[in-house]
């Protein structure tokens, strides 16, 4: 590979990745891309219903919303993109279709890594790490740094970062106070996570439940939960079978700006392997996350206040149980397993040192 062009653009778009923990393991790249290049225009291109996680990020100066659906909206994105003059394409998806995406819009120089069949539409292409032919399981939050290191980035920080507006965090201090966590109190506030995209890692919602009532119980916390709307069913599961009680924040209209604003007042995440991990992290919130199927090979962040509690069983080298005979997965996950991690961090929380 010919040595990587370090001339500062006048003009970059980052095309950012389809899912939120990967948006947000992003933010380290979109940080170490803006102190390379401090003077340059550096935009951002990301999905419409992820915009709200980019809300403030110092690091752009510019958020560019990729319209849902397929077909014409992205030749109709192509031609808006093209009329913007970006001379730089910084690619962190792996898609052909975001390599694609660049190449009609016309920018000149589009860096990414050579994968699904898309190194005829890059001009700089980086070689992921394979052996036997397969690629191995590097951290996506290294990956991405990975492209900023090969544009001239000398040892970028790695650690996540995202910021809120003070309307949100108003508006996330109302809504304890309404539950009944105002700043006054002094119980910690746990929030749960019980969802994941893929139901086989999802820990039980009785599980989850019965966490909370032990939390409860020996430490006096509030207990919250969160979720997609796609997970409405699981989060009426956990608090059915609570004993204790639960804040639905769901249910009063939270959206990503204030998640964002409520994590951040958190005193500890309990989440399965999903993006509000990463949105924790990012916060400065201790999590404790689940892993069962999937190991955290691939979405490792070396959060110092994470414990990641990992279902017993071999993976194979690609960072997954064997999706024909599962060894692993989330019901081998114990209550107590998880109720050790929380409650150390938990005790790390009230440290003075912290």
């Amino acid at each position: 590979m010919p040595p990587a062009d370090r001339s500062a653009p006048s003009r970059a778009l980052v095309f950012l990745p389809t899912w939120l923990g990967d948006v947000v393991m992003a933010t380290p790249t979109l940080r170490a891309l803006r102190v390379l290049w401090p003077k340059a225009h550096i935009a951002a291109l990301v999905r419409e219903p992820l915009a709200p996680v980019l809300d403030p990020m110092p690091h752009l100066d510019e958020v560019i919303i990729h319209p849902a659906g397929k077909g014409r909206g992205a030749f109709g994105l192509a031609r808006r993109i093209s009329r913007m003059d970006f001379d730089l394409a910084v690619l962190l998806p792996n898609s052909f279709r975001t390599a694609a995406l660049a190449a009609m819009s016309g920018i000149p120089r589009r860096v990414g890594y050579e994968r699904d069949g898309r190194g005829m539409l890059l001009t700089d292409l980086l070689l992921p790490r394979k052996a036997r032919g397969r690629f191995l399981p590097v951290p996506t939050l290294d990956y991405y740094l990975g492209i900023a290191r090969y544009l001239g980035a000398e040892n970028p920080d790695a650690a996540m970062s995202l910021f809120t507006r003070t309307e949100d965090d108003t508006r996330a201090g109302g809504l304890l106070q309404e539950l009944g966590h105002g700043d006054d109190v002094t119980r910690p506030l746990v929030l749960l996570n019980p969802g994941a995209q893929k139901a086989t890692k999802r820990w039980a919602p009785e599980r989850f439940a019965e966490l909370a009532a032990m939390l409860r119980e020996r430490h006096g916390a509030d207990i919250a939960v969160t979720g997609s709307p796609d997970e409405r069913d699981v989060l009426d599961a956990v608090i059915a079978a609570s004993k204790v009680p639960i804040y639905d924040l769901p249910a009063h209209g939270i959206d990503l700006r204030l998640l964002k604003a409520i994590t951040k007042r958190c005193d500890l995440l309990v989440t399965n392997d999903t993006g509000t991990r990463h949105i924790a992290a990012a916060m400065g919130t201790p999590v404790v996350t689940l892993f069962g199927p999937t190991g955290p090979e691939w979405t490792k962040i070396d959060f110092p206040h994470e414990r990641m509690v990992i279902a017993p069983g071999p993976l194979d080298p690609s960072g997954e149980s064997n999706r024909r005979r599962p060894t692993r997965h989330m019901g081998l996950i114990t209550v107590e397993a998880v109720y050790d991690a929380a409650a150390e961090l938990l005790g790390e929380a009230s440290s003075p040192t912290r």
